[in-house]
């Protein structure tokens, strides 16, 4: 069962989220990938939230460019923790989806990394430090690649 949701608004952003998927995996932490749109299928990003801590999910990494409402939409939906990271996707170069999701209002917090591949990795840190409060295989590998980042 997965402890990780990656989230994002299209196909088209699957190469910006890689660098997500690549530590969830050398950390050995289980995950599952969603493509949700929060404009062009609303019904389907409140259902997805509704339904994520049912399903095992215990923290939610959601990646959007543009306007970026994804982020903030699934935040609504769950009592689960959501880090946001903002897509250079626009004209903007991440800059619009950077202000969207740190500007969510007071009650529905999103988490938010930098903009593009370093905000990746660091969502995935993120979700780790989280998750490694309650399970320790995940806290371990953590601390063993923030060693191994120390060594370099």
């Amino acid at each position: 069962m997965p402890l990780a949701s990656i989230v994002m608004g299209s196909k088209t952003d699957e190469p910006e989220v890689q660098p997500v998927l690549d530590i969830l995996q050398e950390l050995n932490i289980s995950y599952e990938v969603s493509i949700i749109s929060a404009h062009r299928n609303p019904e389907k990003a409140r259902e997805y939230g509704l339904k994520a801590k049912e399903r095992g999910i215990e923290v939610i990494i959601a990646a959007a460019g543009g306007a970026a409402h994804l982020p903030g939409v699934i935040a609504s939906w769950t009592t689960l923790p959501v880090i946001g990271i903002p897509l250079p996707t626009s004209e903007l170069k991440g800059v619009d989806a950077l202000h969207s999701i740190v500007q969510m209002p007071a009650g529905v917090p999103v988490a938010c990394v930098g903009i593009g591949a370093s905000g990746a990795k660091n969502a995935a840190l993120l979700a780790a430090q989280i998750l490694g409060i309650k399970h320790k295989d995940v806290s371990d590998a953590y601390a063993k690649y923030k060693q191994k980042l120390a060594e370099k």
